[in-house]
């Protein structure tokens, strides 16, 4: 009697979740503005504003680099040169 009780309700369970998945949820499809327009006049931002003079900014050591090339008036030899070489 135990096992036909079991197997009765393993049936009634069974059925119950077959009936559940044969269930379609209806399919959604989204539908997005194609075209949206914002009136910037009537939007109203409220707060404080801030002057740039409110930035600060932290001074840095700025490096001194020693030229490694040697310093010159002109390049007039190197450019008759380069002319030359064009020829």
């Amino acid at each position: 009697m135990k096992s036909l009780a079991f197997i009765l309700v393993l049936i009634f369970c069974i059925s119950s979740f077959a009936q559940e998945a044969g269930v379609q949820a209806p399919k959604i499809i989204y539908k997005y503005k194609k075209y949206q327009k914002f009136d910037f006049e009537d939007l109203v931002i409220e707060g404080e504003t801030g002057s740039p003079g409110d930035l600060s900014i932290i001074p840095r050591y700025q490096r001194k680099f020693k030229n490694v090339l040697p310093y010159r008036k002109n390049f007039n030899a190197e450019m008759r040169k380069s002319i030359e070489r064009i020829r």
